[in-house]
C-alpha cells in the first residue's frame, strides 16, 4: 500500500513538473532579456526626474512600468530611424554619422566589424543559417551539428584547394556560444532537418530528436499513469 501510494506520488510530481518547468524557465528567459534589454533602454528617460520614475525618492531602482515605457519608446525610435533611412536624405544622414564614427581612431574597428555582421543578419543572407550539416568535430569519427553561414571562393578557398564553407558548431545548451569552422564543401553531409529541430536538439542536450512530436497533454496523461516508453512490446514468455 505504502509503496503504491509513493509510486503515485511520484507519478503525480512527475506530470506537475512536466506541466510547470517549460512554464517557468519560459517565464525566466523572458523576464532575463527583459531585464538585460531595460539596462539600456533605461537611459531614454533620462529627461524625467528620478524621483518620479525611480523607488525610494529617486535613490531606488527603476519601477518596472517605467522599465516598459521606454523599451517601449525604443522600439518606436529603432521603427523611426528605419523609416528615415528609406528616404534619400535620411540615408544622407545616415552616411555622414558613418563617416564621423569611421573618422575616430580605435571606435572605427569596431564599428566598422559590428556594422558588417548586422548587415550580413539583417539583409538575409542567402544561406545564413539556413541549412542544417554533419561534420567531423571535434576530431575525427564524432560528428556536431551545425549551420553553414557563408560559402567563399577566396583566399581561403585557395589555400584549402577547393571549395569551402563556413560552419557555425554551437554548445550545448547555449546555443549563443560556439566554434567557427572552416570546411570543405565535401567533407560536409548537409541534412534535411529544419533549423528549428536543431535548435531544440542542441538547446535540450539532445533529449529532443527531430521527429519527436510535440509535449500535449498526452505526455502529461502517460506520465500521470505511470506509462512506460515506447518501445517494442516483449514478446510472450516462454511456457
Amino acid at each position: 500500500m505504502k509503496k503504491t501510494l509513493l509510486a503515485r506520488w511520484q507519478a503525480n510530481f512527475l506530470a506537475g513538473l512536466a506541466v510547470v518547468m517549460p512554464a517557468a524557465l519560459s517565464v525566466a528567459v523572458v523576464v532575463w532579456l527583459f531585464g538585460t534589454v531595460s539596462n539600456f533602454t533605461d537611459t531614454l528617460l533620462f529627461f524625467l526626474p528620478r524621483r518620479l520614475t525611480h523607488a525610494q525618492g529617486g535613490t531606488g531602482p527603476m519601477f518596472w512600468y517605467w522599465k516598459l515605457i521606454a523599451l517601449g519608446l525604443a522600439v518606436v525610435l529603432i521603427a523611426g530611424v528605419g523609416r528615415i533611412t528609406r528616404h534619400y536624405l535620411g540615408r544622407r544622414l545616415i552616411s555622414w554619422v558613418d563617416q564621423v564614427i569611421l573618422s575616430v581612431p580605435l571606435l572605427n574597428k569596431i564599428y566598422s566589424v559590428l556594422k558588417q555582421v548586422n548587415e550580413a543578419f539583417s539583409l538575409g543572407k542567402k544561406g545564413a543559417f539556413q541549412t542544417v550539416v554533419l561534420v567531423e568535430f571535434p576530431r575525427p569519427g564524432m560528428y556536431a551539428l551545425g549551420f553553414v553561414t557563408g560559402e567563399h571562393e577566396n583566399e581561403v578557398e585557395e589555400v584549402v584547394g577547393e571549395r569551402a564553407v563556413t560552419v557555425f558548431v554551437p554548445t550545448t545548451p547555449n546555443p549563443t556560444s560556439g566554434f567557427l569552422l572552416v570546411v570543405p564543401e565535401t567533407q560536409l553531409r548537409r541534412l534535411r532537418m529544419p533549423v528549428g529541430d536543431a535548435v531544440r536538439f542542441i538547446v535540450s542536450v539532445g533529449a529532443i530528436t527531430p521527429g519527436s512530436p510535440a509535449p500535449g497533454n498526452a505526455t502529461v496523461a502517460g506520465i500521470s499513469e505511470g506509462a512506460q516508453p515506447t518501445g517494442t512490446a516483449p514478446g510472450p514468455g516462454p511456457g
